[in-house]
């Protein structure tokens, strides 16, 4: 499967983004589907985790309460809402399908990247 993420650019800090990831060349499996992020010089962290029904959504704990995942199974689409951006979420957003249906917030559990997407905060 082939995801291509979405959607990032820049934004001042307070504002809002939606990002995108679409799978091509299957429809989503029933594994968990996530978003990851890469700061400069970091390593990628886990920021979003949601199971195939979406019943079961996990955040990092920098992201809860402002940050929303969701998923259509039939669009092949997951996006992840982001509200009240600020500075430190600067970075290239990676969305992943997991190895598993169990919620997994480490990046050796997942098997399929999308190619990354950048979103800039500005202060």
């Amino acid at each position: 499967v082939q995801l291509q993420a979405s959607g990032g650019g820049l934004v001042q800090a307070g504002g809002s983004l939606r990002l995108s990831c679409a799978a091509s060349g299957r429809t989503f499996s029933s594994n968990v589907m996530g978003w990851f992020r890469q700061a400069s010089d970091k390593e990628r962290v886990f920021v979003a985790a949601i199971s195939w029904s979406g019943s079961a959504r996990y955040y990092a704990d920098s992201v809860k309460g402002r940050f929303t995942i969701s998923r259509d199974n039939a669009k092949n689409t997951m996006d992840l809402q982001m509200n009240s951006l600020k500075p430190e979420d600067t970075a290239v957003y990676y969305c992943a399908e997991a190895y598993t249906s169990a919620l997994i917030t480490t990046t050796r559990g997942y098997q399929y990247w999308g190619q990354g997407t950048l979103v800039t905060v500005s202060s």
